[in-house]
């Protein structure tokens, strides 16, 4: 029999799923119905009554339709579909009835109030205010809340919608927020005052509809119409999240998620949210050439010559950091191939196979865990490594998904079977090759750098790989580096990893791996943009744009070509990565065979054809792994400072101080039970 139901909402008749809510299918009709307490991604609350509508022929009141069902609705009289007014004199009496309530004690913040031209109660009030109050009471006071550095509260301006309530518990897996009290008494409020602890938590500020949850480091420093707004790809973790980068003149001042249902939803986490005070500090603005031990300025003229002299007859290397775009790590191959050097990306020593993409991207999209209902994670804290990911797998988790762990006890806010720490125990897993539930079921194994990044690495993938044969399952290499599946997609690889690369290199050409260390003897050129461990250690300098300062290819972990747009234009003299690189062709005699972005992205996606399927996540061929026998140690996660991983996050004072205080908070003594 099917669900679907005819439903005619303000003259027009749709034909919807009848699980559907009145709101849903209004929507779906092109009917737009005001809201502040109902969220697609959240349970339905049904608690702030804005969104009443007249149901013809119901009871002869205003119904919610946030938590009305369209089957529940009566048919006309002779079988005729439902009928439904969404702006009926009824409806909006009613709206502004609800209005006048909500207003009654809510503060005339708006000239202060950094939600302002933003803010959906500012929005409604224009369309259901009245313009005088009949309530001459004092206002309700409520006392802020200290959620920690990130979230700044006014709680007199809440209207107690609950949607940061259901999101931290529902989405982000933390038991912090509630409501406490009744009537006029009733709060939002952190149980015991505690201040969050989850890397989700800035989620909460996008979705508060009025003034009460706003972000702290962005407080009074700039108006949304001020702002210029650039869609473009996050590069603080592998997921290629999905964000809007606000800039003012040429500082970034705030960054937002979009929304993608296949990557990120519309959640990002608070790294990539908040790390915007890192593009500021720290920044290499100028050429630096060492002399007698000690940097000092040059002319882009001059350090192009130097970095040319010294590479000349040179046994050369070339190393990609985790946040180089695809077209810097290609522009570098080639040049550095093309004089005879090597050049390699998986400068964490994970031993993922080149050539190989089913084993180093694996076979499943992010969505598929949507879907899945069993997963195995191997060597890898979620949590820590793509948070947002993690709540993706909540959400399986919450629909009746059973997830099993191999590697360190972590917690991931959902209940997992572990099933052992060590090597040992993926392959007894892989010899009993699980039941027939997990193998007559969509399932998923997850593997993460934990796992891959020791001497054996490539003996656990093939364990991995064996198992996910064996019981029809998807697999999903999980990493950590924004930058290292486009650049394992170009073939910066040398057999022999990072120790093969280097052996006997006179000359290390550093885009950006600021997460290595480079032994003394070799001259060392550093391309970033950065002061850090890359440009302590360089005798040549060479400063690159960051990743909202350039348009760039990034590809995430599923394997999915995204392009990231320029937001602003780099520090001083920096340039682009890719243009930095072209220079120096030409000062070596060596010249790339292209002037321009677009004939690099001609000749890179003629190199790799799946880089021009911008947003498609292309199908890998199923090629498994010759199978060993891994070590018998435990496995390791890749993330500890979650916060500081990457150059950009360890110029943020704001990520020091939330990576401080997650490291106290760990820390802390817990009470005698």
């Amino acid at each position: 029999m099917s669900n679907l139901k005819k439903i005619i909402i303000d003259g027009k008749e749709v034909e919807v799923d009848g699980a559907m809510t009145i709101i849903q299918a209004a929507e779906v009709a092109g009917v737009e119905i005001p809201r502040f307490c109902y969220h697609e991604r959240l349970t339905i609350a049904g608690n702030c009554r804005m969104c009443l509508v007249e149901v013809v022929g119901g009871p002869p009141k205003p119904a919610a339709s946030c938590a009305m069902q369209v089957r529940d609705l009566r048919p006309g009289p002779e079988g005729q579909p439902p009928v439904v007014k969404t702006n009926s004199p009824m409806v909006k009496k009613a709206r502004e009835g609800v209005m006048e309530f909500l207003l009654i004690n809510h503060p005339l913040d708006c000239p202060i109030c950094d939600q302002g031209g933003e803010c959906d109660l500012q929005d409604q009030a224009m369309a259901y205010g009245v313009d005088f109050s009949r309530y001459r009471e004092p206002k309700r006071a409520s006392e802020d809340l200290d959620l920690g550095p990130l979230v700044a509260t006014t709680m007199t301006r809440c209207i107690s919608c609950t949607r940061c309530v259901r999101f931290t518990s529902e989405v982000a897996g933390i038991t912090q927020m509630g409501q406490t009290g009744r009537g006029e008494d009733a709060e939002i409020t952190s149980y015991l005052n505690q201040t969050l602890d989850s890397n989700l938590q800035g989620n909460i500020i996008d979705l508060c509809p009025v003034g009460a949850l706003t972000s702290k480091p962005y407080a009074f420093t700039a108006r949304p119409w001020e702002l210029t707004k650039t869609e473009s790809i996050d590069v603080m973790d592998a997921l290629g999240s999905n964000i809007r980068v606000d800039a003012k003149g040429r500082e970034v001042m705030r960054i937002l998620p979009r929304n993608h249902d296949g990557v990120n939803e519309e959640w990002i986490s608070d790294k990539t949210r908040f790390v915007w005070d890192g593009l500021r500090r720290q920044r290499l603005d100028t050429p630096y050439i060492r002399e007698n031990g000690k940097l000092r300025k040059a002319g882009w003229g001059e350090a192009l010559q130097a970095a040319a002299a010294a590479m000349k007859g040179k046994k050369l290397a070339g190393l990609v950091g985790d946040l180089a775009p695809v077209e810097a790590a290609f522009s570098l191959k080639t040049l550095i191939e093309g004089m005879g050097g090597k050049v390699e990306c998986r400068t964490d020593g994970a031993k993922l196979p080149a050539g190989n993409r089913s084993a180093y991207v694996g076979t499943a999209a992010i969505e598929d865990i949507d879907s899945a209902k069993y997963i195995l994670l191997i060597g890898s804290d979620p949590r820590l490594e793509a948070p947002v990911l993690n709540a993706r797998i909540r959400k399986a988790w919450t629909l009746g998904c059973n997830i099993d762990v191999i590697g360190q006890k972590v917690d991931l806010t959902y209940d997992y079977s572990h099933k052992g720490t060590d090597r040992a125990a993926l392959v007894d897993l892989a010899k009993a090759e699980c039941s027939d539930a997990v193998r007559d079921n969509p399932s998923l194994i997850i593997i993460g750098q934990g796992a891959l990044n020791e001497a054996d690495g490539e003996a656990v993938l093939s364990q991995a790989m064996k198992l996910a044969e064996a019981t029809n399952s998807k697999l999903l290499v999980l990493h950590t580096a924004a930058a290292r599946v486009g650049a394992m997609d170009v073939g910066a690889v040398t057999d022999g990893g990072m120790s093969a690369a280097l052996d006997g290199a006179q000359v290390i050409y550093n885009l950006g791996a600021d997460e290595v260390e480079i032994a003394a003897g070799a001259f060392v050129i550093y391309q970033g943009s950065h002061g850090d461990r890359g440009a302590h250690r360089a005798d040549i300098i060479l400063p690159g744009a960051a990743y909202t300062e350039e348009s760039g290819l990034f590809v995430n972990t599923e394997g999915r070509p995204q392009l990231a747009a320029r937001a602003g234009f780099a520090p001083g003299e920096a340039k682009e990565n890719w243009a930095i690189l072209r220079a120096l062709s030409g000062e070596l005699g060596a010249q790339l065979p292209w002037d321009s972005l677009a004939a690099l992205r001609k000749a890179l996606v003629k190199a790799v054809p799946h880089l021009g399927a911008i947003d498609s996540v292309p199908e890998n061929d199923w090629l498994r792994i010759p199978l060993r026998d891994p070590a018998k140690a435990a496995f390791r996660v890749a993330v500890t400072d979650y916060y500081l991983t990457n150059p950009i996050a360890r110029a943020s004072a704001l990520m020091g101080e939330v990576q401080a205080m997650a490291k106290a908070r760990k820390d802390a003594p817990m009470a005698a039970e």
